[in-house]
């Protein structure tokens, strides 16, 4: 039997588990420096910034987490309202084929529903085919007019804070 439920503090370690169990899959294992305090700051901290939904099964008198979703708000200034920015969905291997990851989806899409949010958004590997045929069945389409970039490692303080610019103070906060 599935039940979901927002994440708690005790499932730290579990989701930290499932992210690296993603990574894996992903190819992407030597990636994951997060730790459980990290995310549970994230998650937990007093002005979490992130949320994550677990997927419970319920079988045979034993419940296991099979699943998650960990996402956050994002904003579209097209349309002046918020949506959701989905970053993990993940399902155990030996949990798929039970409705769970579209569970997970579906939730989020009622949550868009119920705040007024103006859209459900994810990445997906360009390689992911069954990942890409099943948010495909679901109704989702691919933007493959819109090329993800990103800022990390070295490049990231280099951005920050460029030699041109070294005496600019930051924006205040």
């Amino acid at each position: 039997m599935l039940k979901l439920r927002p994440a708690r503090h005790n499932d730290a370690a579990t989701l930290i588990d499932l992210i690296r169990e993603l990574a894996d899959y992903e190819k992407l294992l030597d990636q994951v420096d997060a730790t459980v305090p990290e995310l549970e700051r994230a998650l937990f901290g007093t002005r979490p910034r992130v949320f994550s939904d677990v997927a419970e099964w319920s079988e045979q008198g034993k419940t296991t987490i099979a699943g998650f979703a960990l996402w956050f708000y994002n904003f579209s200034t097209f349309r002046g309202r918020h949506g959701i920015y989905l970053e993990d969905l993940f399902v155990r291997r030996e949990f798929r084929g039970h409705g769970i990851g579209k569970a997970l989806l579906s939730n989020l899409a009622k949550r868009c529903i119920d705040e007024e949010l103006t859209r459900l958004e994810w990445a997906v590997l360009n390689w992911n085919t069954p990942a890409r045929q099943f948010y495909r069945s679901l109704g989702a389409q691919a933007l493959t007019e819109w090329v993800p970039h990103r800022v990390t490692g070295a490049a990231l303080p280099k951005l920050a804070y460029p030699a041109t610019h070294a005496g600019q103070a930051p924006l205040q906060r």
